[in-house]
C-alpha cells in the first residue's frame, strides 16, 4: 500500500510548503500530493481559495497578484511555493499527485510537468493529475492521454467507481468516510487503483489494508509507513506497481 504525503507531510510542517515537502521526503513517502491554483503564469501550491485560511493574507487567491502572494506567510515563515519550486525540490525522488483546484489550471499544469520531466529528473509516469472538477480530467484525457488521472470524490456514488472508468482515470481518490469494501472491489474489477484520503488513524489504516486499497493519503506519512511497512524503493517510484 502506497503512502502518499497529504499536502506534503502536513502534520509535521505547514501544509503545501517546501518545509512540508522536505518532511515528506525524509519520511520516505512513496508520493507527495499538492494542491494548485493559478496566479498569472504560475501554479501556486495552496489548498484554499480564501487566503486567510492558510496564510496571513486576506481575500481570494484568484484576485491577488503574484507579487502579493509571494510576500505572504504560509506558516512558520514559509512562503507559498510554486509547483515548479516543489518539483525542483523533489527532483524525481518520488511520485507527485497534483490536485487541480481552479478551472484555469490544466494547460499550465501540463507545461510544468513537461518542464519537470526535462529539467528535474521526472518521467511522466510519476505524475497523477487529480481533481473534483471532472470536466478538467476529461479535457486532460483528450489533450494528454499519456498522463494519469485521479478522479476525486467526496461521496459514495450510486454507480460506485463507474464514473472514474468513464473518465478514463487511473485511480479513484475517495474520502475515507465514504469508502467501503464494495467500492474498492468495484474499482479493482474495473482496473482502477484506489487511493483514500485522509488517513491518519491506525484503525482506518488497518481496515483499508484489509480491503486492499492501493494507497492512502496521510498527514503523517512516516507514522503511516511504519504501520504498513511501506517504503519508497531506491529506484524512482512510479504509480503503476
Amino acid at each position: 500500500m502506497k503512502i502518499i504525503a497529504h499536502r506534503g507531510a502536513s502534520g509535521l510542517a505547514p501544509e503545501n510548503t517546501l518545509k512540508a515537502v522536505d518532511q515528506a521526503l525524509k519520511s520516505e513517502a512513496c508520493a507527495i500530493e499538492v494542491d494548485v491554483y493559478r496566479s498569472g503564469d504560475r501554479l501556486m501550491v495552496i489548498h484554499d481559495r480564501w487566503l486567510h485560511r492558510r496564510t496571513n493574507g486576506t481575500g481570494q487567491i484568484t484576485r491577488t497578484s503574484l507579487q502579493q502572494l509571494e510576500a505572504l506567510d504560509a506558516g512558520e515563515g514559509e512562503k507559498i511555493p510554486s509547483l515548479r519550486q516543489v518539483l525542483e525540490r523533489v527532483a524525481g525522488r518520488c511520485d507527485i499527485n497534483v490536485e487541480l483546484k481552479g478551472d484555469d489550471t490544466l494547460e499550465l499544469a501540463h507545461q510544468v510537468i513537461d518542464y519537470a520531466c526535462e529539467h528535474y529528473g521526472f518521467s511522466t509516469d510519476q505524475f497523477l493529475l487529480s481533481s473534483f472538477n471532472h470536466h478538467l480530467l476529461a479535457q486532460s484525457r483528450q489533450l494528454r492521454p499519456d498522463l494519469k488521472l485521479g478522479a476525486l470524490t467526496a461521496c459514495l456514488p450510486v454507480d460506485l467507481a463507474a464514473f472514474a472508468q468513464q473518465l478514463g482515470a487511473y485511480s479513484i481518490n475517495c474520502d475515507v468516510d465514504f469508502t467501503n469494501q464494495a467500492l474498492v472491489e468495484d474499482a479493482h474489477q474495473r482496473g482502477l487503483k484506489v487511493f483514500v484520503y485522509t488517513v491518519d488513524e491506525e484503525e482506518d489504516i488497518e481496515m483499508l489494508s484489509q480491503w486492499k486499497v492501493d494507497g492512502i493519503f496521510s498527514n503523517f506519512p512516516c507514522r503511516a509507513r511504519a504501520k504498513t511497512g511501506s517504503k519508497v524503493s531506491a529506484a524512482k517510484q512510479v504509480w503503476a506497481d
